[in-house]
């Protein structure tokens, strides 16, 4: 047994063997690669380490980047905190720390992740509990209670908690921090510039996707290394590598919240004024707009026209490429759409029953909504069993719809086409069968797109989740074939506003007048930088 002095005098050397090989081992894994630092420095604080930190007023390093690598730098760091949250490391820091180490390590890690995980969870329940007090009346009957009407303490409390939801107060440290070092004048002024560039557009993006990455390594796990690239950011990113980088980070939520919005104002605008609508929903409508747009807003050359007919062009091709072995996501939607579901393969039970419970809200979101069509009289639970039947009938007929168009488009064209003729002119005749007889509105066919369409979003949810079972059974093609129509959807949806704004030329010289005001303002051309890359390409081609 060896003497205390002599581990004493020697425990530098066993600490420094055990934190080498601990970085190797983290070198060696792709998982925890982007983590491996934070780690080995967990595990030496643990061992009584500490280090020596030099505080600098002002000191930066930077270097110019665009929108997309910033957004795969925050999706790397995000995923490493996540796998930091489920760490043995912080835990054991969280119990042995004293209450002020405990804050910072805390508000400095993981706690920086988790304040804005809360964030979005409570614009979801706050969503949520919105849209069950219109469908239940309950929002309606408490407008009407005189003691909530003339409430002032309370209406002024609204104003204040609106005038918040804008996001001016949590900008006031920054103003004071600025204000303080270098004159209140030049704090109000750099505040008023960065309204102007478009900082809280940028920051309201980038909540969203810490906020996605951060949660979906809690649940399934799966950090990994994320190239940022180091190369030249001046260039145009094509449509299909937008939609790639953030559909399901951005895209899917802020769709999902634009339906919840819409279908808010469609229900209360009866008793509700446009003011106290507005007042309510005006920092979602930013959020919404910010995580659907600001991929665009922040691209080079994002409204010229030319560019967005060769986008749409390459966003068809990659759509309807089928994939395969071998097939990169970058060249086939199939590809890249099975890439998209490898967290869930590697998921535990408890991931997968989560993933599972959290796609049922759109099952109570369409409970909800087909109690209030005009066609349905009855209560009663046969009406939300009828509208499941609808579902599953819709679903069948573009399963036969697909099976016919692979087994007789080829040899029987005719038939086909007859087949889908009857298929149409049936659903016309059902259309005007439920206007006539029922009176079924236009407000009722709206309400039963905007019940139906989420609730086939949360089939597909599910059928990933539960993907070794669906393939068993033989629907997987069915199911794939389902999600490719819900891409194009949204791709649609995307695409239209973009192109529409192109068409206005003013709209791009706008753009990049914001994007490149300090390069304007030093004389540089940007017109021949944005359009040097596809001449060097060209050129290239040529040789």
């Amino acid at each position: 047994q060896p003497k205390r002095g002599y581990i004493c005098r020697h425990c530098h050397y066993c600490r420094a063997f055990i934190l080498l090989n601990l970085i190797n081992l983290f070198l060696t894994s792709t998982c925890i690669f982007s983590i491996f630092s934070c780690v080995a420095g967990f595990n030496s604080t643990l061992r009584g380490g500490n280090v020596t930190h030099h505080e600098y007023i002002q000191v930066g390093k930077g270097r110019d980047v665009g929108l997309n690598q910033i957004s795969l730098f925050e999706a790397k760091i995000a995923n490493g905190n996540g796998e930091q949250t489920m760490s043995r490391d912080i835990y054991r820091l969280g119990h042995r720390f004293d209450f002020f180490r405990m804050l910072s390590c805390y508000f400095t890690t993981v706690g920086f992740y988790i304040s804005f995980l809360l964030t979005v969870l409570t614009v979801y329940v706050f969503l949520y509990g919105r849209l069950y007090l219109v469908l239940s009346g309950l929002e309606e009957g408490l407008s009407t209670e005189r003691a909530i009407r003339d409430n002032k303490p309370l209406q002024v409390a609204l104003a204040s908690q609106s005038f918040v939801q804008i996001g001016y107060l949590m900008a006031l440290p920054m103003v004071m921090e600025i204000g303080l070092e270098r004159g209140f004048r030049k704090a109000f002024s750099d505040f008023i510039l960065m309204q102007l560039q478009l900082a809280p557009v940028f920051f309201t993006f980038s909540l969203g996707t810490k906020t996605h990455y951060y949660g979906r390594t809690l649940l399934h796990g799966g950090a990994q290394y994320r190239a940022t690239g180091r190369g030249f950011v001046v260039f145009h990113a094509k449509f299909a590598d937008n939609y790639r980088l953030y559909s399901r980070s951005h895209f899917v939520k802020g769709i999902e919240l634009m339906i919840l919005l819409v279908v808010y104002q469609i229900f209360g605008r009866s008793y509700r004024g446009v003011v106290a609508y507005v007042l309510i929903t005006i920092s979602i409508w930013f959020m919404v707009g910010t995580w659907l747009f600001a991929p665009f807003l922040f691209n080079p050359s994002g409204f010229e026209w030319q560019k967005i007919i060769d986008d749409w062009t390459d966003w068809n091709k990659w759509i309807n490429n089928r994939g395969g072995i071998g097939v990169s996501p970058e060249k086939s939607w199939e590809s890249w759409w099975e890439k998209e579901q490898e967290h869930l393969h590697h998921s535990g039970m408890r991931g997968i029953i989560v993933e599972i419970l959290l796609s049922v809200r759109f099952f109570i979101y369409q409970y909800g909504l087909v109690y209030h069509l005009n066609i349905t009289k009855d209560k009663s639970f046969l009406v939300y069993g009828i509208s499941w039947l609808v579902i599953f009938l819709t679903l069948f007929v573009m399963k036969a719809v697909s099976v016919g168009r692979r087994k007789l488009s080829a040899e029987f064209q005719l038939v086909f086409r007859l087949i889908k003729g009857l298929i149409f002119i049936t659903f016309i005749s059902v259309l005007i069968t439920l206007i006539a007889v029922p009176h079924m509105t236009f407000r009722d066919i709206i309400v039963c797109i905007l019940a139906f369409m989420p609730t086939g979003w949360g089939l597909l949810l599910i059928a990933q989740a539960l993907k070794p079972l669906v393939y068993r059974a033989g629907i997987w093609g069915s199911i794939r074939t389902l999600a490719r129509g819900y891409e194009i959807v949204m791709g649609l949806l995307l695409f239209t506003p973009i192109a529409f704004l192109a068409w206005f030329p003013f709209v791009s010289e706008f753009q990049t007048r914001m994007l490149f005001n300090q390069a304007f303002s030093r004389g540089l051309q940007i017109s021949r930088i944005l359009g040097g890359q596809r001449k060097d390409r060209s050129s290239s081609n040529k040789e």
